[in-house]
């Protein structure tokens, strides 16, 4: 939290509308790629100035620009002047801590949301990805991490697969958005993975590292759950008709999303409940096992008191015992010491103590 307050405090005192970076630093440039298409043509090339995306802003055809990195303010201020963004949306897409949402500008929807890295043996992390709707394009920014969850829509537009070379602006958008929270299921799913060996560890041989783990995930479903829950929110939003750049045909596939949504949310509940089941069971196994060490220790001290009773009886120094001359007096007070211990044993056993 002190990391997130600091990056935030570059702002403070500016007014609004001012572009700062906030996130991550960076070097190296902006990567820019540019999809432009129609059911018949279809080009994609690399940008090397973000002036060569100006002309395709009224292209009567469906242009995709991605932008890879949000830390040069200068190049994203420009496009975003070319495509008539508000310096608020602007300012939003340079923070890269935004919460999921969207909002309608008139002529263009922003949408943020997040999109999450993470397998088997690697922590879940987000990047945020940022999309202006427009009548015929789609801008997404994303923070320049390596690679992304797009190369099959890529792979779908190249070759015409489907309809989504058939469609609007609106139904790319929706295909970026879907690609995205299909990513989600893949992460729950080894993400369940590692929960279930964990599950298995706490059952055979709970240890503080399995404690560690436990409490790391939990920390991850907080993640998760920051990141989806508004997400039903952006989805449903997009299905209400409250802008006129969604289409009717679009609005059955942002139905199906937003159906994933609530999937992928209920995932992340029944996940969370385990790994508070889990916490239970392992600070009750701990529990049992300080019982189990407690209840060894105390019989053995029960079988040793009147043991020591006996030494203690025969250690003073009292010059009149009988016994202290005795010739079998050493070996019958050993005969008394083994009987009374083998004869405590046996009630402990049969009152099922031991």
């Amino acid at each position: 939290m002190a990391k997130l307050i600091k990056k935030r405090s570059k702002k403070a005192g500016l007014p609004p509308g001012t572009l700062v970076h906030i996130g991550e630093k960076r070097a190296g440039e902006i990567k820019i790629t540019l999809i432009d298409y129609d059911e018949v043509n279809f080009q994609e090339r690399e940008i090397k100035m973000v002036e060569e995306c100006f002309p395709f802003r009224e292209k009567p055809t469906i242009t995709w620009i991605n932008v890879e990195g949000v830390h040069r303010v200068e190049v994203v201020g420009r496009l975003g002047h070319c495509f008539g963004l508000h310096p608020l949306v602007l300012e939003d897409i340079l923070n890269t801590d935004q919460r999921p949402k969207m909002e309608i500008y008139g002529d263009y929807i922003y949408i943020v949301l997040k999109m999450l890295y993470g397998g088997i043996n690697h922590p879940i992390e987000g990047e945020q990805v940022s999309l202006i709707l427009g009548s015929n394009f789609v801008v997404s920014f994303q923070e320049g991490k390596e690679g992304d969850v797009f190369n099959p829509l890529r792979e779908r537009i190249r070759s015409g697969k489907g309809l989504i070379r058939k469609m609007g602006s609106d139904h790319l958008a929706y295909s970026l958005i879907d690609t995205i929270v299909d990513n989600y299921f893949l992460i729950l799913e080894n993400l369940g993975e590692k929960i279930e060996i964990l599950e298995e560890e706490l059952m055979v041989h709970p240890t503080t590292e399995t404690l560690q783990e436990i409490q790391r995930f939990k920390n991850e479903m907080i993640f998760l759950r920051r990141v989806v829950w508004p997400l039903r929110e952006v989805v449903s939003g997009l299905g209400r008709k409250e802008s006129s750049l969604i289409k009717e045909t679009t609005e059955i596939y942002l139905r199906d999303v937003y159906d994933h949504t609530i999937q992928v949310m209920d995932t992340i509940e029944v996940y969370r409940e385990m790994l508070s089941g889990m916490l239970d069971i392992y600070l009750s196994s701990v529990s049992n096992r300080l019982n189990s060490v407690m209840k060894v220790l105390t019989i053995i001290a029960t079988i040793f008191m009147p043991l020591t009773f006996i030494a203690g009886i025969y250690g003073m120094n009292f010059k009149y015992m009988p016994e202290l001359e005795w010739r079998w007096g050493y070996p019958a007070v050993w005969l008394i010491v083994v009987i009374i211990g083998i004869l405590m044993l046996i009630y402990f056993k049969r009152k099922k103590w031991l």
